[in-house]
């Protein structure tokens, strides 16, 4: 004998029906839902290499097109400084280990924060900011260093020329943005990035100073 509800199904049925009546039509559907919306694709918003058309920051698109081209190039090699003094914090050995591991993490922790800044500037003038880490290993001018571990000398020259790379750039850039009327973007360049990468020089070249350790040279007595 079958035992039916009020509606005249059997309470297997019945108790299906309530469910698919509470259960939402369609998981694409536009309605105000808690269900997290899984595995979503569209096209991008905006291409990398373009800016805005229109923004008010009384500077043409075609200047700010030319200003975030050339801050992506700084971000890219910026950011591959910064991984490069990760590299260097962790496989620094050695006499000179503690206090190299403590100056390349800070260092490090430095850049990181240009980085943004950098990437910050790109978005305000209305373009795109390289991102990923394959992105930006196409895009950097500093040469790939190996896997393995090197020596300190060989570490602090290798930090010492990709600054170089970035000092360079820096001036090129502070000069062109000046030209074309882009103060904001001189300001970054020389206040943020430039004197910090003019700072960095200095504590890294100290280390490379053929100075005796315990013992000084004696005088020469003058003929």
């Amino acid at each position: 004998m079958v035992i039916c509800s009020s509606s005249g199904l059997p309470p297997n049925l019945q108790f299906q029906e309530n469910f698919m009546a509470k259960k939402p039509i369609s998981s694409n559907s536009r309605e105000a839902s808690a269900q997290p919306r899984y595995h979503q694709t569209a096209r991008e918003l905006q291409a990398f290499g373009t800016v805005t058309s229109v923004m008010p920051l009384q500077l043409e698109e075609p200047i700010r097109l030319e200003m975030t081209e050339q801050l992506n190039q700084l971000l890219a090699d910026t950011m591959t400084l910064r991984d490069l003094y990760k590299k260097s914090h962790w496989q620094v050995s050695g006499a000179t280990f503690y206090q190299l591991h403590l100056l390349f993490d800070k260092h490090y922790g430095e850049q990181n924060e240009i980085v943004d800044t950098i990437a910050e500037r790109i978005q305000l003038l209305g373009g795109i900011s390289v991102a990923m880490a394959a992105d930006v290993a196409e895009l950097t001018r500093i040469p790939r260093p190996p896997k393995g571990r090197e020596e300190v000398p060989v570490q602090l020259s290798r930090l010492l020329d990709a600054h170089e790379i970035i000092i360079t750039h820096c001036r090129e850039l502070a000069e062109l943005a000046t030209k074309l009327g882009d103060a904001g973007t001189n300001d970054l360049v020389v206040s943020d990035v430039l004197r910090l990468g003019e700072l960095q020089v200095w504590f890294l070249s100290e280390h490379l100073v053929n100075a005796p350790l315990v013992e000084a040279e004696p005088l020469r007595q003058s003929a």
